[in-house]
């Protein structure tokens, strides 16, 4: 079984990420992999890790984490084999909560897989680009199709101070389904990576 988690990429208290998340779950709850059992869906709120910035006194390369806020977001990450990067973009990049987030692991994210959603006024495009370059630091595979949600169609505001409710055009509900299709495969291909034994530095 592939398991894979929908990562809320922000944690701003009033997120519009939430509400993208939450459609992301949905859509993923019922997707085929899903229902025939090949594949589960579990939603990471990085609001609910209260990570600070990076605190660890060794690298994470050295996998020897100190502190317990690090231990527990490693246990959660290091369960699954594939992740939805969903995520807003801040002044042409990702948010500094999720880099954190990133930059915590990295035995954990290895030799795994990737799908992004984004949203924002230009679709959180850039945000994404960034994402696919950090990722592959961290030897987390990125596949190809992802979807942009734009905050002028894909949203209904009433109040720019709100996160207002998701209405994605038919088109994004495809993209995501497509999106999925690929994370489960690549997900489950990784797997043998995943699987070998390997030696931290230092051990």
């Amino acid at each position: 079984m592939v398991k894979l988690a929908v990562i809320v990429g922000s944690t701003r208290p009033v997120r519009r990420t939430a509400v993208a998340a939450q459609w992301v779950l949905d859509v993923a709850r019922a997707h085929p992999s899903v229902l025939d059992g090949t594949a589960t869906v579990d939603l990471l709120d990085l609001a609910d890790f209260d990570l600070p910035l990076l605190d660890e006194p060794l690298p994470p390369l050295f996998g020897d984490y100190r502190n317990a806020h690090t231990r527990r977001w490693a246990e959660a990450v290091g369960a699954h084999d594939g992740f939805v990067f969903v995520t807003p973009e801040y002044n042409h990049a990702m948010p500094a909560a999720l880099k954190n987030a990133i930059d915590y692991l990295f035995a954990e994210w290895n030799d795994k897989a990737a799908g992004f959603v984004s949203h924002g006024v230009q679709g959180g495009t850039r945000a994404v680009e960034q994402l696919r370059q950090v990722l592959a630091e961290v030897k987390v595979a990125g596949v190809r199709s992802s979807v942009a949600l734009s905050a002028f169609t894909d949203f209904v505001i009433d109040d720019p101070a709100l996160p207002g409710t998701i209405a994605p055009c038919e088109h994004q509900t495809g993209t995501l389904h497509e999106m999925l299709d690929e994370l489960v495969a690549w997900s489950a291909a990784l797997r043998p990576l995943r699987t070998r034994p390997t030696e931290r530095v230092g051990a």
